[in-house]
């Protein structure tokens, strides 16, 4: 098979532990594109979080794309258009508020490139330093979310968010997207929205199959991507269940595992 695009995950796939592209990897992701195979950023990140990434592998130069938003928004890196921008409504994240408050967990929104929160938590620091977003502390977070925004994450404890995810499932698993993408970040998006999803879409924008594309990835909210894909990646440090799914296991994001990939399926 002659892959014609590799679309990766960021935080523990394509960045290493210090959030950077190593220097090995980022010369196989320049040659893969000079070969023109397309290289696309799918994550569940804000736009804003990814944007020093895509300018860092010059995406627009090579026409490609960025899937952010755990695929509720696909911008296209050489217009800045949005192909694709799905949203939960302010109605809808009031109710992942009661939820959350409910079950005892932090829950943060974006709007206006800024993070919303009522809270402070050490989980949501983690967020603010990915993101370099700025963090707005809120009386209120139902008066200050009075429109749309792209998605929620709840927060709190690995073992006590699984719990929460359970119920989260159980009550809106017919209403929205749900998935744990760090241990400590529970993920919630439109429904349908999934970063699976979102590569068919893309797929069908670039006149391509989806069996012609490699996605790498580590976590929960990437097994959608790698189920879709033609050849499915996990890097060494992936889950369990996500190395479980992978057609080809590639070194560690802190060993060189996009490069190692890029060499084996596509400079070979």
């Amino acid at each position: 098979m002659k892959y014609k695009a590799i679309v990766t995950d960021l935080d523990d796939t394509l960045l290493n532990p210090c959030g950077l592209i190593s220097p090995e990897d980022k010369k196989m992701i320049m040659e893969c594109q000079e070969n023109g195979v397309k290289f696309i950023l799918a994550s569940g990140r804000p736009t804003f979080a990814m944007k020093h990434l895509s300018e860092e592998l010059e995406l627009s130069k090579y026409k490609s794309y960025i899937l952010s938003f755990n695929g509720a928004i696909i911008t296209d890196c050489s217009t800045g258009e949005l192909l694709l921008n799905e949203s939960l409504t302010s109605k809808e994240i009031h109710e992942l508020y009661d939820f959350a408050k409910e079950n005892n967990v932090h829950i943060i929104t974006y709007i206006d490139d800024e993070i919303i929160s009522e809270s402070e938590s050490e989980y949501i620091d983690v967020e603010v330093n990915l993101t370099k977003m700025p963090h707005k502390i809120v009386k209120s977070f139902k008066e200050s979310v009075k429109k749309d925004a792209v998605k929620c994450i709840m927060l709190e404890e690995p073992s006590y968010l699984k719990e929460v995810e359970k119920k989260l499932k159980e009550k809106y698993g017919d209403k929205y997207s749900i998935a744990i993408s760090k241990p400590f970040f529970l993920e919630v998006t439109k429904k349908g929205i999934d970063k699976g999803n979102t590569l068919k879409k893309l797929a069908d924008k670039m006149n391509i199959s989806t069996e012609e594309i490699i996605a790498v990835g580590d976590s929960y909210n990437d097994e959608s991507m790698l189920r879709t894909a033609g050849l499915a990646v996990a890097v060494e440090n992936a889950k369990p269940e996500i190395k479980e799914i992978a057609d080809f296991i590639t070194t560690s994001n802190d060993n060189n595992g996009m490069g190692n990939l890029i060499k084996k399926f596509i400079l070979k």
